[in-house]
């Protein structure tokens, strides 16, 4: 039907027959907009109200279809239609009207027939027109709300739940359904005893213990966390929050509302973070040396149980102090404090290392001789975070050596010790070995040095022996105590060291003494070495019968063709 813009309607345009003038009056100044028409659609009058509604007044025959938006013109008129073509009697609906502006106003229609009180006849259609566009646009501001937090609630995989006390029945969201792998549209019983079916039988009694206090909205109670089982039968895990939003005349709560949240990938990470925590835990405790942690001010963050003992302090009482006031170190020399080498390691942001003649000083007083290493701890970003200070007890092994230092028992020629100095070393180490403590003897005997001597002279041998002695001395650490124990035949004491380390020295040394190129008058030598390697226990408990050990490994490797380290238990 074709649309014309109305000009004006300065009167009612009809008279009814039997209207008082004080209903008249009534009408045309209601509040609420008022239309008739005939039959045929035609307006025949619209109060004030009307027009002031639509920014405009009807005139006469214009068409009540003529009112309604383009937008609206698909549906609306048909409704009406159905009153003028008299298959109904009465119609109530929402639609939109044409505001003098262009602009859709949304309108509530309550239309009804009028007859005529005689013969019944159907003469004019009475419409009441309601403005509705702020409830439509409260309406829409409230679905647009709501659409942004359901998109919200599930962009971040939160379900909500909605639990009705009164009546022991739950609402499920969509989410909620999704993250359990049951389809959006399904309907789920939400029986409490049907919901506990699928939660982990680990977790079961932790959920029955608290599910009360979060309906109860408990001050104390946060969040349940537990196990449930999805669809296709794994589990994930939920983090669910809730708590009351209504409640009944005497306070008790009767409605409870709440978010499930899928946190799977979290504690898959947090559980893998807490098995890597217990092996590093585990790792720490089980290492010998002691090892403190600082943040990157120099305070304690860590120290493990080898620390405590060697410091006197628990890590307790240490962390959150300055490492240096649990770390005191002095020269062992000049006796003189030194500084802790984890400042000057976190400003270089290098290694620092303090290895000779450093005594720690414990808590109760009592003193040890150290070697130590700073490093810095650098964040992914590459800044200086921290520092790692490892510290390890040399006090045996010092005194070891300042004991041979002062003693007149040194070979001549080498300046190693001799065979009883090395036997007192050795009485030392058997001691240590009673209290759990693992060394290894080595026992060199030369291959190929006895037509140096014999061709070159003594003077040659000897000459040789001091690059020997050097060389020996040159591939093992700096506590370890190596000595000449006969014309040609050296020994080492591994302090502190297992098995396969004797080895990889016991090697070093073979393939050193190998490399050596000596000459003399115009004509060079080539020597080699064969080692017998033994450890040292606290059984046979004499440096005789671990030196027959050694000995006899090594006849073991010149047997195997020279040049080679074996170690006693492998012959």
């Amino acid at each position: 039907m074709p649309t014309r813009t109305p000009k004006s309607l300065a009167a009612p345009l009809v008279r009814f027959e039997r209207i008082g003038s004080m209903l008249a009056r009534i009408v045309d100044n209601a509040a609420v907009g008022m239309l008739v028409s005939d039959m045929e659609g035609r307006l025949l009058y619209a109060n004030r109200a009307l027009g002031a509604m639509l920014g405009h007044s009807a005139e006469a025959g214009l068409g009540i279809l003529d009112l309604v938006h383009e937008e609206d013109r698909p549906t609306a008129p048909l409704r009406l239609m159905r009153l003028m073509r008299g298959e109904a009697d009465e119609y109530r609906g929402e639609c939109r009207f044409r505001h003098a502006d262009g602009q859709p106003l949304w309108v509530m229609v309550a239309a009804s027939v009028l007859r005529d009180e005689r013969s019944g006849e159907r003469k004019y259609l009475v419409v009441q027109v309601t403005n509705i566009e702020l409830q439509k646009k409260a309406e829409e501001a409230l679905a647009y709300s709501e659409s942004r937090w359901n998109f919200a609630l599930e962009s971040a995989r939160q379900g909500v739940w909605d639990h009705d006390i009164r009546t022991d029945s739950m609402f499920y969201s969509r989410m909620w359904r999704i993250m359990r792998g049951i389809p959006p549209d399904e309907e789920v019983d939400g029986d409490q005893q049907k919901w506990m079916a699928r939660i982990h039988p680990d977790d079961l009694q932790h959920v029955m213990d608290n599910v009360e206090r979060q309906d109860m909205g408990a001050a104390d109670f946060d969040a349940l966390e537990y196990r449930e089982r999805t669809r296709d039968g794994s589990y994930i895990w939920i983090l669910s929050r809730g708590k009351p939003v209504e409640w009944d005349d005497e306070g008790n709560p009767v409605r409870t509302l709440g978010t499930d949240t899928d946190i799977t990938r979290l504690k898959t990470i947090e559980q893998e973070l807490a098995a890597e925590k217990e092996r590093l835990r585990v790792t720490l405790d089980s290492i010998a040396d002691g090892m403190i942690s600082t943040d990157e001010a120099g305070r304690v963050v860590l120290m493990n149980p080898a620390a405590e003992l060697l410091t006197g302090y628990r890590s307790g009482e240490a962390i959150g102090q300055p490492v240096e006031a649990i770390f005191a170190v002095r020269d062992g020399t000049t006796n003189e404090r030194q500084d802790c080498p984890v400042a000057a390691s976190i400003a270089r942001g290098m290694p620092v290392q303090l290895d000779d003649d450093v005594i720690l000083v414990a808590k109760s007083g009592s003193e040890r001789d150290i070697r130590c290493t700073a490093a810095p701890v650098r964040s992914t970003a590459g800044r200086v975070s921290g520092a790692v200070l490892v510290f390890q007890d040399v006090t045996q092994s010092r005194a070891m050596q300042r004991e041979l230092a002062h003693s007149a028992t040194h070979d001549d020629l080498t300046g190693l010790p001799n065979r009883p100095a090395f036997e007192r070393a050795l009485n030392s180490a058997i001691a240590a070995a009673r209290h759990g403590r693992h060394h290894c003897l080595l026992y060199i005997d030369l291959d190929r040095f006895k037509p140096v001597n014999d061709n070159a002279g003594h003077a040659a041998g000897d000459a040789l022996l001091k690059q020997v002695a050097q060389t020996i001395r040159g591939s093992c650490r700096s506590h370890d105590v190596a000595a000449r124990i006969g014309g040609d035949e050296f020994a080492v004491l591994l302090a502190d060291c297992p098995v396969e380390g004797g080895q990889r020295i016991a090697d070093k040394i073979v393939r050193a003494i190998a490399a050596l190129a000596f000459s003399w008058a115009g004509r060079t030598y080539h020597i080699g070495a064969s080692i017998g390697m033994t450890v040292v226990t606290e059984v046979p408990a004499s440096p005789l019968g671990f030196m027959g050990e050694a000995d006899a490994a090594c006849y073991a490797a010149k047997a195997r063709g020279r040049g080679i380290a074996v170690a006693f238990g492998d012959i």
